[in-house]
């Protein structure tokens, strides 16, 4: 029996839940607050998901991960590949497991592997590094007075952080930025299929490359961390494969600098509707760390990730059957009102600020948060420092991403006052 036979009809929502509609991806929220209100548990028959919206409920599927087994956690459908792109994926290895996507015990075994390697005297030694790469990057458009702050910052600047922490060369940066939106596309599966063939060529090439890589540092190890990665991997019991060990940088790689991509974008746009919580949020280091979750609550790079149901489990009042899937809505949660008083305020001061779900919860919470809570916390008090009086350009300036679970831009255009002109805040 499909799972939209089985649905109850209780769990049939009435309301339309798209988010990819221009509507939705222009603001979504009123269509979470009416899903938390109305079905907060809700069947989604055109994608086959049930929607978790408020926090209590998303926190409990996040902490039981007996119930709800990560497996295809970033995968939008389970429908198999068209065939094109299953033969170009056999040219290369099975995509999982993965750090974001793996069940006890295998996720333990990678967990502690990254947990070796990526410590936080390696990320606490990357401020410096990041706070000089922004200086060089906003060096090279500072002077004309506009930019795309995604083209031209958002996306290199994490990548470069996860990259140098990797060990890998600068002169590579672009082709992994590609190979790293190729892999989420071809996730999302709803481009035409030539797209998924060239996005699934990507995803190959990618893997490769890591392959390569470690193998290369096997022979002559660094100080970098893939080579602590190996050391780490021969270690214990189990020791892990060098595959195995391949998909934790590639893992890295895609999750460290599109999160942080989306996370600049969303938190400049937000600082620039909200002049007096940035005042308040730049000028005093205390509140910079506040101003970072807020921004992150209010506009979650995540919007959700997936889950499917071993067994029969009931979350709110819905009975979701085994072998489903469910959307754990992380953005919905983040605003949700018996959580977060007055949840679509900008607050700096606002109570239990870290408890939210913006980095997930439980034992798959996100390994990078360190370190994309660093980046953030250095680049947007410099972007606005360097850039005096920064701006959107125009109404059309933004351009929302086209991303089922995820939310960001790929423009956001703005300008700024050159020397000898009148400066803003």
């Amino acid at each position: 029996m499909s799972q939209a036979s089985a649905a109850p009809e209780s769990s049939r929502c009435p309301i339309r839940f798209e988010p990819l509609s221009p509507d939705q991806l222009r603001d979504p929220y009123p269509v979470y607050a009416r899903m938390r209100a109305e079905e907060p548990v809700f069947y989604s028959e055109p994608h086959d998901l049930y929607v978790v919206t408020r926090y209590a409920d998303a926190v409990a599927v996040l902490k039981d991960h007996e119930t709800f087994s990560s497996q295809n956690s970033v995968r939008t459908s389970l429908a198999p590949p068209p065939p094109e792109v299953a033969t170009e994926l056999a040219r290369g290895y099975p995509l999982s497991p993965t750090l974001t996507d793996s069940d006890e015990p295998v996720h333990r075994r990678l967990r502690g592997l990254v947990n070796k390697a990526f410590t936080h005297r390696r990320v606490a030694a990357m401020e410096d590094p990041i706070r000089r790469a922004a200086g060089q990057l906003i060096d090279d458009f500072h002077d004309d007075g506009h930019a795309d702050l995604i083209e031209q910052f958002g996306w290199s600047l994490p990548l470069r952080a996860i990259c140098q922490i990797l060990g890998v060369p600068e002169r590579d940066i672009e082709r992994l930025h590609v190979w790293s939106y190729h892999w989420l596309k071809l996730l999302q599966a709803t481009d035409p299929v030539t797209d998924q063939v060239s996005y699934a060529r990507s995803v190959v090439d990618m893997q490769r490359y890591f392959l390569e890589a470690l193998e290369a540092r096997s022979a002559n190890p660094g100080e970098d961390l893939m080579s602590a990665l190996l050391e780490a991997a021969r270690e214990g019991d189990e020791p892990l494969d060098m595959v195995e060990v391949m998909r934790v940088p590639m893992n890295l790689i895609i999750a460290g600098h599109v999160t942080v991509t989306r996370a600049i974008g969303n938190g400049v746009v937000l600082l620039l509707e909200h002049p007096e919580q940035r005042r308040l949020m730049l000028g005093d280091p205390e509140a910079l760390h506040k101003g970072v979750e807020e921004l992150l609550r209010l506009e979650s790079p995540a919007q959700g990730l997936f889950r499917t149901v071993r067994t029969d489990a009931v979350v709110g009042d819905v009975t979701i059957p085994s072998g489903s899937r469910v959307m754990v809505h992380y953005a919905a949660a983040n605003r949700d009102e018996s959580q977060f008083e007055r949840p679509n305020e900008f607050d700096l001061d606002r109570d239990g600020l870290l408890k939210h779900a913006a980095f997930g919860k439980g034992i798959h919470v996100c390994v990078g948060a360190p370190l994309a809570r660093l980046e953030l916390r250095v680049v947007i008090p410099l972007l606005f420092e360097r850039l005096r009086g920064l701006r959107l350009a125009g109404e059309d300036a933004t351009e929302r991403d086209v991303i089922f679970f995820a939310r960001g831009f790929t423009r956001v255009r703005v300008e700024w006052d050159v020397a000898g002109e009148q400066g803003g805040d």
